[in-house]
């Protein structure tokens, strides 16, 4: 939907300039030239005078909307655009009903219909939180947090993150390589986020420094069975390849991420989640006279930015 949006105000922007430009270049003089002579033949009144040098109604138009459309284009193609969290799978970090800003030039300035890279300006970094194009279907925007970068060995099993991180280019032998690091998670509170009734545990993990909450549900079985088999790997072990990322959503039993379907491409990345700017509740039930697409309040506490 984001990317049909895109077209369509590429579009209008195009259309609308065009027909403007066209205007100012070609026919407005034309019609400063009508006026003229007119003046040189009689005297016109106020009146007479707008008639001819009037803007044709569709330029009018397209006079009034470029300005605003190319200054959205210009903010939603390469600054920022707004998303919707539309499930739980990021969880405590971000929950349903949150809107956030979405940096789009954090990791390099792309066209907005082709996706190719203009300006390199950063890479994403251990516990960014990024929209992505779903690598299964690219016409839906995924949100998740990289914990693995080109190169690294992520396992995951047992519900415990282990990370390997990637040899240097100049390492002559596996001995000077990083270790396989246990990423350590300290417990913070049971029960103020649950699944089917069931209380979820709420840990503060750090990834190499960067720290977020995670959601672990104690009851619920781990998946191995459904993980994305990497050829050369054990189950649970994923080798990131280059130019690609592993991302997990923070709600660790209910994601669909990259230990199911693989990795993220480069070219996939839309940007990096920097903040909240509205929070809505959606509680309403089947019986409720108002449709569910309502929200029932606003969570003003959650606005700000996102870690």
């Amino acid at each position: 939907m984001a990317a049909y949006f895109s077209i369509v105000l590429a579009a209008l922007t195009i259309v609308s300039g065009g027909i403007w430009l066209t205007d100012t270049i070609l026919f407005k003089p034309k019609r400063k030239m009508t006026l003229k002579l007119a003046e040189s033949t009689k005297k016109l009144t106020d009146e007479a005078k707008e008639l001819i040098i009037r803007e044709p109604y569709i330029v009018e138009t397209a006079h009034s909307i470029f300005p605003v459309i190319a200054a959205v284009f210009v903010l939603r193609s390469f600054l920022y655009e707004p998303f919707q969290i539309p499930s739980p799978s990021m969880m405590p970090t971000l929950l349903n009903g949150d809107f956030i800003l979405v940096e789009k030039y954090a990791y390099g300035l792309k066209d907005p219909i082709w996706r190719t890279q203009l300006i390199e300006t950063g890479k994403p970094s251990y516990g960014d939180a990024i929209v992505f194009k779903y690598p299964v279907d690219p016409k839906i925007d995924y949100i998740k947090r990289v914990i693995g970068l080109p190169g690294d060995t992520i396992i995951y099993r047992n519900k415990q993150l282990f990370i390997q991180k990637a040899c240097l280019k100049n390492a002559t032998n596996s001995s000077e390589c990083p270790k396989l690091e246990l990423i350590r998670h300290t417990e913070l509170d049971k029960g103020e986020f649950s699944e089917q009734g069931m209380p979820m545990l709420r840990f503060e993990e750090q990834i190499f420094g960067m720290k977020h909450d995670i959601l672990i549900n104690p009851r619920r079985p781990e998946m191995a069975q459904s993980y994305y088999k990497q050829q050369g790997t054990n189950v649970s072990e994923f080798v990131v390849p280059e130019e690609n990322y592993f991302v997990m959503g923070d709600n660790r039993d209910h994601s669909s991420d990259s230990r199911f379907w693989g990795f993220v491409p480069e070219d996939n990345v839309v940007g990096k989640a920097v903040m909240i700017w509205i929070s809505f509740e959606f509680n309403r039930d089947e019986k409720d006279f108002l449709p569910k697409w309502l929200p029932t309040g606003i969570r003003l506490n959650r606005i700000g930015k996102i870690n």
